[in-house]
């Protein structure tokens, strides 16, 4: 299920998985129309009457990044065929052009020649109904075309262009595609396919002993043949080598764009720290939408996806970002959030890429009752993000945009939205959208979106907004130490259940998002209730295997890969050990009591793909990656603890 490698830049997200197959493609936004759709688009290598696949037996593989970039750094060897691959992927900085580097080395005493062949398995617009795949021998290319989604792949090696072509129908009756007709080292040569059709194109370079050669590919994106066309001509005219160096350039610079002293953060942390900026900016669409994942394979289990936007998955990223110095790449964000608030001045559950409503399991009706499908949180988060935005950038012009368009209508919802009794948030799901009531995370982050939109009613001089806001978070969180603290077990609960004759019924279950009591500055780190409520968490979610890290709460069934609850309450998510070394950092004292935070951020290192990728949990036994990876939650998460780790660091310097 995971994707090792992930490349894009804000309009093409393109990934593969462990095989080294493209298993994903998206365009025009990150996250919506996958062209690939699962489905395996692959590399295969012929040499003297052998071939192979890469993904298959025979081959060991190496997955990485070439340093502090989005350009894949991968390694593959087959021993019986005496030849290895170094390979770089990149997609242009700026285009939608996919580049492919392939340096091929013949360890075979005697001069052999090789043919690459490249299998394109795609499904134009997300459905293989109606796909044309051509030969274009003006421009020896091949491309797939439907409607406004054209794909064109080309390459050359030292002895030419595109050497052999075929097109062909796939998985209809009882076509199996092109890339069985490259399996004998030739290709058919048939021009043109339409209906449910893939292509393969080979290249030709003739090896001495011991030498090596490279050869390029690249496949161009557009909306029309005239948009590729010229994609492609501009690939020859600048030189694929040069143009995949200047990708790798660019986002080294990128990345280290900001002056940062990791003070005593081994190099393994620092590197998994900007990796993680890197894959996060993958995950942004050039329109704002900040999504969450984009590994298909989940599909599997429930047929929907990872591939929205979550609102307070969004918020949460952002605010990270905006404090590792990028809020230039997040600001669209807040932007896209102020166009899809609803009238009445909340978020909905999710959003597709192009702003639309996403899917949902929330109902307008429960037991007869009619209710709002939402998560608060997600509404709240926004404000507090944006707040976190303004102090990282002092962009005052973008925030007095966003002031009468996201602040005020999105602050007035959460002031009404209030339960008349309690003076609590009224019930909604919770942030792992699972159940409905009224639980101290949500009541958290509507108190820290309120003192967001209070100070920004002060810094633009709307005083009577600025105290009624401030006013509106402080019986928020009277109300939080009225009804959420309880004083027989000594610790802030997960949240509380209205019943219909307005009894209220307590949720005892420890849970990680418990850590909003101090990291949204609802209460002092020092607070005894707060002290007692994490210890309770560090105690009651630890997963106690030789893999560790904390579960999300008591009894998580979420790909549930253990009924020992007693020594695994659940399987050990990334940004739940974060947190819990988030609340290590906030109440050190000392620079010796910074070490366990450092070591779970070791955990975390320790706990990544080859490649840095982050998943969203892991199985605790094996430690294998769980869900969706890469998740851009963790790695934003990962992003978030790292800087909270060197302030805190400073301040006890």
């Amino acid at each position: 299920m995971p994707r090792p490698l992930v490349v894009g830049n804000g309009r093409l997200l393109i990934n593969f998985d462990d095989k080294l197959h493209m298993r994903d493609l998206y365009y025009p936004y990150v996250g919506q129309l996958n062209h690939v759709g699962g489905h395996f688009s692959k590399l295969g290598i012929w040499v003297q009457g052998r071939f192979s696949w890469l993904d298959e037996d025979g081959w060991t593989r190496k997955l990485g990044y070439d340093r502090e970039s989005l350009v894949t750094d991968v390694h593959a060897h087959h021993e019986h065929l005496a030849v290895s691959l170094q390979i770089a992927d990149g997609v242009h900085q700026r285009d939608p052009i996919y580049l492919k580097k392939v340096c091929v080395r013949n360890h075979a005493n005697e001069v052999r020649e090789f043919r690459l062949f490249f299998n394109h398995d795609f499904s134009l617009n997300e459905t293989e109904v109606g796909d044309t795949a051509v030969y274009d021998p003006r421009l020896g290319t091949v491309y797939h075309y439907k409607r406004n989604v054209y794909m064109m792949a080309n390459g050359v090696t030292p002895e030419g262009g595109i050497n052999q072509y075929s097109v062909g129908i796939k998985r209809f009756n009882y076509a199996e595609g092109t890339w069985r007709d490259a399996e004998d080292g030739l290709l058919a040569g048939n021009p043109i396919a339409q209906g449910s059709v893939d292509s393969t194109i080979s290249f030709r370079m003739v090896l001495q002993p011991h030498e090596e050669k490279t050869m390029y590919y690249w496949l161009c994106v557009g909306e029309s043949y005239d948009a590729v066309r010229t994609l492609n001509q501009y690939v020859l005219d600048n030189d694929p080598d040069r143009l995949l160096g200047r990708v790798a350039v660019y986002w080294r610079r990128w990345v280290n764009k900001e002056e940062r002293d990791f003070a005593d953060l081994p190099q393994e942390i620092v590197h998994l720290y900007k990796t993680s900026l890197l894959l996060v900016r993958t995950q942004i669409d050039q329109n704002g939408a900040i999504l969450a994942a984009n590994d298909s394979d989940i599909l599997q289990f429930n047929r929907d996806h990872y591939s929205y936007m979550w609102p307070r998955d969004g918020a949460l990223i952002a605010s990270a970002m905006a404090k590792a110095g990028y809020t230039g790449a997040v600001a669209p964000f807040f932007r896209f959030c102020a166009e899809a608030l609803n009238e009445e001045g909340y978020l909905q559950h999710k959003y597709n890429p192009d702003g639309s409503v996403g899917s949902s399991w929330h109902p307008y009706v429960v037991d007869g009752e009619i209710q709002l499908p939402i998560q608060e949180d997600e509404t709240a988060l926004v404000l507090y993000a944006l707040w976190e935005q303004y102090k990282s950038g002092k962009q005052i012009e973008d925030c007095q945009a966003l002031y009468p368009t996201l602040v005020r209508p999105a602050a007035r919802f959460l002031l009404e939205y209030v339960h008349p009794a309690l003076q609590l948030p009224k019930p909604s799901y919770d942030l792992w959208e699972e159940r409905r009531g009224i639980f101290t995370f949500t009541s958290a982050t509507v108190y820290a979106g309120l003192m967001a939109a209070a100070r920004f009613a002060q810094l633009f001089g709307d005083d009577r907004r600025h105290k009624r806001y401030e006013d509106g978070a402080k019986s928020i969180r009277a109300a939080m130490e009225k009804h959420l603290y309880d004083p027989g077990i000594g610790r802030f609960l997960r949240g509380i259940y209205v019943r219909p004759d307005g009894g209220v019924e307590k949720d005892f279950t420890v849970e990680s998002s418990l850590h909003a009591l101090f990291a949204l500055d609802v209460f002092p780190v020092d607070d005894p209730r707060v002290q007692r409520t994490m210890e309770a968490v560090k105690k009651s979610l630890r997963v106690d295997t030789e893999v560790g890290g904390f579960a999300r709460y008591q009894g998580d069934y979420y790909f549930k890969k253990s009924h020992d609850v007693a020594k695994v309450p659940g399987n050990p998510w990334i940004i739940c050990t974060l947190w819990v070394a988030d609340w290590e950092i906030a109440k050190a004292k000392s620079l010796d009591e910074l070490q366990e935070p450092k070591n779970r951020l070791a955990w975390v290192v320790r706990h990544a793909l080859q490649s840095g990728v982050l998943s969203e949990q892991l199985d605790p036994y094996s430690g294998a990656p769980v869900s969706v990876a890469p998740l851009t939650w963790s790695h934003a998460t990962f992003v978030a603890t790292v800087l909270r780790y060197l302030e805190k660091m400073n301040e006890l310097r």
